[in-house]
């Protein structure tokens, strides 16, 4: 065996395959007596971990290109032109999840279902996070992935975001939360343009339904907390173009006054009535109550325990399996069945 210039020997770190090649004991086959695809198909023959680690990429190369990001708007969001800090991303141990920050360009990011799976369905998914911060998995790419495995394509919403700083985004954002002034303020500005985001979103998909082999009239919204504002306003202020089909709202904060008109979608309502942060009584079942009134079908499912904010986390309780009984929903309205 060989000595570096140190005098250490180079087969004690070195990679067992590496080594074979130093000591002489495997020999690759000659570049110009074997094809590629052979001399491929003989490395992995001989060392069947190569054959994990491809496949392994492979699936993340695929995944990678189906995750599309689609921008809402063409240049700059309307209302947000002067808007300049910068979008972060980042995995926060106080939420144990990744969070993001300063959304100014509202985008989508498209999940597809494989070819075999998919329905014609599309949900637009909307995390929650105060309008602060996007909870990105847990209320996000998680639920996402449970709507693929049932044949929905699923869109990603990041709307636009109050501007928080990264150092002391969960204090600020306790502390807004708090402040009923301050969220009252924040609102104002930030209303209109979340719900611009939530409408541009169904417009889009919509628009370019054919492209990703969805059916018009199959569009559906889901939200979580701020996210569940987002998706019960878009149900509740749209054009034709923009109304979605289903809508789902989970422990979602709901404004102050609002009306159902005749034509909302069918509404889907998730709650705990431990919930410390969204009060159901004054959101999800009020929300349930006036389209009860409005007589627009809705459903409402409040659970004694979870808190604020369980997505797609489990806790060991009933609570747990909401996704579940929003999948019986939408079965129900004929979503999960291949479109005509």
């Amino acid at each position: 065996m060989t000595k570096t210039p140190a005098g250490t020997a180079r087969g004690e770190n070195m990679n067992p395959l590496l080594r074979a090649l130093d000591c002489g004991k495997l020999t690759p086959p000659r570049r110009d007596a074997e094809p590629a695809r052979q001399r491929f198909r003989t490395y992995t023959k001989r060392y069947p971990y190569l054959n994990v680690c491809f496949v392994l990429l492979s699936a993340a190369i695929a995944a990678n290109a189906q995750q599309k990001v689609i921008p809402l708007w063409p240049g700059a969001a309307p209302g947000s032109e002067t808007w300049t800090w910068h979008q972060q991303t980042f995995y926060s141990p106080a939420f144990h999840t990744r969070i993001v920050l300063n959304v100014t360009r509202p985008t989508l990011t498209l999940y597809l279902p494989g070819p075999s799976k998919a329905n014609g369905t599309a949900v637009i998914v909307c995390p929650g996070g105060g309008f602060h911060f996007l909870s990105i998995d847990n209320e996000g790419t998680e639920v996402a992935r449970w709507l693929n495995a049932r044949g929905v394509t699923a869109f990603l919403l990041k709307y636009r975001l109050f501007h928080t700083n990264r150092n002391d985004f969960a204090k600020e954002t306790m502390e807004d939360i708090a402040n009923r002034d301050k969220m009252r303020a924040i609102m104002k500005t930030l209303g209109p343009r979340v719900l611009a985001d939530g409408q541009q979103a169904v417009r889009i998909i919509r628009q370019r339904a054919a492209e990703w082999k969805i059916s018009p009239q199959r569009v559906g919204i889901i939200g979580f907390s701020a996210g569940g504002y987002v998706s019960a306003d878009v149900a509740l202020h749209h054009d034709a173009a923009s109304r979605p089909d289903f809508a789902a709202a989970i422990y979602p904060a709901i404004p102050q006054h609002i009306m159902v008109p005749p034509d909302a979608p069918p509404m889907f309502i998730v709650c705990a009535s431990d919930d410390p942060l969204v009060p159901p009584l004054t959101n999800s079942v009020r929300l349930y109550s006036l389209f009860q009134i409005a007589g627009v079908p809705a459903e409402l499912h409040v659970y004694a325990r979870g808190g604020h904010g369980f997505g797609m986390r489990k806790q060991g309780l009933p609570v747990d399996h909401w996704i579940d009984a929003y999948g019986d929903w939408l079965q129900s309205l004929g979503m999960l069945k291949p479109a005509d």
